[in-house]
């Protein structure tokens, strides 16, 4: 198609929370008019763009309307039904593709995508019946169960040790269809985010270091500081592989598990804009929303250069109740105080426990200098400081 030039389109987006905000910041910055696409009257993404489509994501009165008033629409959430992308393709550029994100959607799929694109994964086995179940070779255990679909941010995840646990586990989870992971030996969480054009142009993020606490990513860093220059080329070029191998068009992110024994291998993607990502906001000449414009409307992607060691803290609800109950909002005047502090919030009305309500990206001169930051910045907040 022919590239959708700076302040001549409106873009489309299905889903209306902070990812979508954040790609309508950008995409607004650039000179695009903005559409969202979501079923809650106030969402994150809707307040701030020119339209808010209330209608839920499989009603094809607001699909015609959204396609209607777009040149081309994106998702902002990989558990957006297929379906309604599917519906859209027909009338709309699509980006990415319903095939693409319904292979995210399912970890089964997923899984198979990675080991036909030559991309080594945890051994697993897939569950959906009983027969499945009784022949699971205890060699994977213990091993972590994990709905084959709709999980994310630790839901839908149980560990279990023994087959008795694991029989259990899947009989709480309603005996849905699930993936068995062995238990692997972590030496570190790793994430790269790639970025495609539909005419197979590719570029990449260097590589990303996490920190989950209770299954929600705490803290990213980059340059991923313990990790050798040799996994970090293992990765990226496992991650461009699996991005070439789908077809994909956007933003999409791919999640390693670098083990003690030194081996790397794929946990999941995402085909979206990812939160390990935030840090390139702050970090980087081009974030990775500033590309997901770009790849959706067909315009070049430079390879990004970060220009600045960067430190991502996640902000969850939690911070807004301390020991005088809540909700309160936290020193930000303190936070900000620190020297290259960048606070993003996500318009989000309610602070509750367990919720993303924003992030806070730190940036230096040195690795060590944006660590020291965030380190003050977490304890003024009453985050950990053990990263």
């Amino acid at each position: 198609m022919a590239a959708l030039l700076p302040g001549t389109a409106t873009l489309g987006v299905l889903g209306g929370g902070q990812l979508g905000r954040m790609f309508v910041h950008a995409a607004q910055a650039m000179g695009y008019r903005c559409i969202v696409l979501d079923p809650d009257a106030i969402s994150p993404a809707g307040s701030v763009a020119e339209k808010h489509i209330k209608a839920d994501y499989l009603d094809p009165v607001g699909l015609a309307q959204l396609a209607r008033d777009c040149d081309a629409i994106t998702t902002e959430f990989e558990n957006v039904p297929a379906m309604a992308l599917e519906t859209l393709a027909n009338m709309r550029v699509v980006a990415p593709a319903a095939a693409s994100v319904a292979v995210c959607q399912d970890r089964a799929v997923e899984k198979a995508h990675f080991e036909a694109a030559g991309v080594p994964c945890a051994p697993h086995a897939v569950i959906t019946n009983e027969i499945e179940l009784a022949a699971i070779d205890p060699a994977l255990l213990p091993g972590i169960l994990k709905t084959s679909r709709m999980g994310y941010d630790g839901k839908g995840q149980v560990r279990v040790a023994t087959a008795a646990e694991l029989a259990a586990a899947w009989e709480n989870l309603q005996r849905v269809p699930c993936v068995l992971e062995q238990m692997l030996p972590l030496q570190r969480e790793l994430s790269v985010l790639v970025a495609r054009g539909a005419d197979g142009q590719l570029v990449n993020y260097p590589v990303q270091q996490n920190l989950h606490r209770g299954g929600i990513l705490a803290v990213t860093e980059v340059p991923a500081p313990d990790v050798p220059a040799e996994v970090q080329a293992l990765a990226v070029s496992a991650a461009r592989q699996v991005a070439q191998t789908l077809g994909y068009v956007g933003v999409l992110c791919i999640e390693f598990f670098w083990l003690h024994d030194g081996r790397l291998v794929v946990n999941e993607m995402a085909p979206r804009p990812h939160n390990s990502g935030h840090w390139t906001m702050n970090g980087c000449d081009g974030s990775q929303f500033e590309l997901q414009v770009r790849a959706l409307a067909g315009l070049p992607l430079p390879a990004p250069r970060q220009h600045s060691a960067s430190l991502m803290l996640n902000l969850l609800g939690d911070l807004w109740f301390g020991e005088q109950g809540g909700p309160t909002p936290p020193a930000w005047d303190r936070v900000l105080a620190l020297p290259g502090t960048h606070l993003h919030l996500y318009g989000k009305a309610d602070a509750r426990p367990g919720r993303k309500m924003g992030h806070l990206n730190i940036t230096a001169d040195t690795p060590e200098a944006a660590h020291d930051v965030a380190v003050q910045a977490a304890a003024i907040l009453g985050l950990p400081t053990d990263f």
